[in-house]
C-alpha cells in the first residue's frame, strides 16, 4: 500500500518536473546551486523550526532546545507543506532532519497544550494535534527523496515518528530511544503499531509496554537506526552529503554507509545490549494477554523478570492493554492502516481520564505517583478496550 501511493505520487511529480523543464531558463546547474545557496531559507533564530536550501539539500532543524524539541502544532504546520514543496522540486537531492541544542532530535509531541484543552471538554485540539502528525509522520514515510534523519540525542514518541519512517536514520553515541507513553495513560503512537512489531514482534511488544531506554548503538543493532557516526562527526557528514553534486540515492547510500564503517563506537560489544534476555523476552512477552505477560514474569521469578514486573505494574492498565491489542493487529497492517487505527485510540484516550492523570503525575507535578481509573488490569475490560478501537461518535476517520 505504502509503495503504490509513493509510486502515484511519483508519476505525478515527475509530469510537473517535465513540464517545467520545458521552460526552465538556460542556467547551468551549478549556477543554481550556487543561487540555492545564496538564497537558502533559513529562518530566524526564534523560530520553532528551521528551514535551510544549500544545493540540492533541504535541511529542517527542530528548534526548541529550551524544551528538547519537542513536537508542537506549529512546527508540525510549518514541516508538513515544506516537506511537499522540496519533494515536488526537480533540483532537490535530499532532505535532512536534525535538532538543535546537542542534547535532543526531539523529546517527544509537546502534549501539555492539548490536555489543557481535553480537560475542559475540547477534543478537537488533541484530535488536530493526533491527525497533523500522523499524516507528517505518513508524508515521511512516503517521501519521493532521499530523506536524512539525525537522531543525536534524546529521540522519544513525537521524535520517533519524525525519523524512523523515514530510509535513513542516523544515531550516534548520545541517541537515546524510547516509546514510555504507556507511562502516561497513552499508547506507542506515530506509526509505533507499524514499526515496533517489526523489530521483532517480542522486542517491539517489550519495548512498548515497559518503555525500555536503548543507548547507542543499540539503536542501531534493535533496528530503530539504519546507521551510527560519532555525534562529533555529524557536521562532516552533513557537510558531504549537502556537497554532493546531483546524487542518486545510492551515492547518498554509499556515503552513509562509508560514515558508519568508519565509527568505531561501540563496536567493543557488537552485539544488543538485550541479547542476553532475548530468550526471556520471547518467552514472557510473546503472550496472548498483558495478564499473561505478568504471570510469566511472576512464575520466572527472576531479578530481571521481577524488575521488568514492577515497571508495568506502575503504568496505565488502560495503556498496557490497548497498546498490546495495538501491537497485535499492526504486525499484519500496512502503516497507513496502523495510522488510521492510532487515529482513533488517541480520538478515545483524550476522552479517558488517565492521559490527563499520567500527564499531570510525569510531565506536570513530577511527582510519579499516578491514580489510574481503571486501577487494576482486571478492572480494565474488553468493552473499555475495545471502546478505543472505534472512532468517537460523529468523528471523521483520518486522511492520509
Amino acid at each position: 500500500m505504502m509503495n503504490c501511493a509513493k509510486s502515484i505520487r511519483r508519476v505525478l511529480v515527475l509530469s510537473k518536473h517535465i513540464q517545467g523543464a520545458q521552460v526552465s531558463s538556460p542556467v547551468s546547474f551549478l549556477s543554481k546551486m550556487r543561487l540555492a545557496r545564496c538564497f537558502s531559507s533559513a529562518g530566524v533564530v526564534g523560530d520553532d523550526v528551521l528551514f535551510e536550501r544549500i544545493g540540492g539539500a533541504g535541511i529542517i532543524t527542530l528548534n526548541r532546545p529550551s524544551a528538547l524539541n519537542a513536537l508542537n502544532l506549529s512546527m508540525i504546520k510549518k514541516i508538513f507543506p515544506k516537506i511537499k514543496e522540496w519533494e515536488e522540486d526537480p533540483a532537490t537531492t535530499m532532505i535532512i532532519m536534525k535538532g538543535s541544542g546537542g542534547k535532543a532530535f526531539c523529546a517527544g509531541g509537546d502534549i501539555l497544550s492539548i490536555t489543557e484543552e481535553g480537560k475542559k471538554g475540547n477534543y478537537e485540539a488533541g484530535q488536530e494535534f493526533f491527525r497533523s502528525e500522523y499524516q507528517l509522520n505518513y508524508r515521511i514515510a512516503t517521501c519521493l527523496v532521499p530523506y536524512i534523519a539525525f537522531i543525536d540525542g534524546i529521540t522519544m514518541g513525537g521524535g520517533v515518528g519524525l525519523s524512523v519512517h523515514g530510509e535513513n536514520r542516523i544515531c550516534t553515541e548520545r541517541t537515546l530511544f524510547a516509546m514510555p507513553e504507556t507511562a502516561i495513560g497513552l499508547f506507542p503512537d506515530v506509526g509505533g503499531s507499524y514499526f515496533l512489531p517489526r523489530l521483532s514482534k517480542h522486542l517491539g511488544m517489550y519495548l512498548a509496554l515497559t518503555g525500555f531506554r536503548l543507548k547507542g548503538r543499540d539503536v542501531y543493532k534493535a533496528g530503530v537506526a539504519t546507521r551510527m557516526v560519532h555525534s562529533t562527526i555529524l557536521p562532516q557528514l552533513e557537510q558531504d552529503l549537502v556537497a554532493m553534486e546531483n546524487p542518486s540515492t545510492q551515492d547518498i547510500t554509499d556515503l552513509l554507509r562509508k560514515y558508519h564503517e568508519e565509527c568505531q563506537t561501540g563496536r567493543e560489544r557488537d552485539y544488543l545490549i538485550l541479547r542476553d534476555k532475548e530468550e526471556d523476552i520471547k518467552r514472557m512477552f510473546c503472550a496472548a494477554s498483558v495478564e499473561e505477560i505478568f504471570e510469566n514474569l511472576r512464575s520466572d521469578g527472576s531479578e530481571w523478570a521481577l524488575e521488568q514486573l514492577s515497571v508495568m505494574e506502575k503504568m496505565s492498565p488502560t495503556s498496557l492493554k490497548i497498546t498490546h491489542r495495538q501491537l497485535s493487529l499492526g504486525e499484519s497492517l500496512d502503516l497507513s492502516e496502523c495510522l488510521e487505527m492510532e487515529y482513533r485510540m488517541g480520538s478515545q484516550c483524550l476522552r479517558h481520564p488517565d492521559f490527563y492523570e499520567g500527564v499531570r503525575s510525569v510531565l506536570i507535578d513530577k511527582d510519579k505517583s499516578p491514580k489510574w481509573n481503571p486501577a487494576t488490569l482486571s478492572g480494565v475490560t474488553e468493552g473499555i478496550v475495545d471502546e478505543h478501537f472505534i472512532l468517537p461518535s460523529n468523528g471523521e476517520e483520518l486522511q492520509l
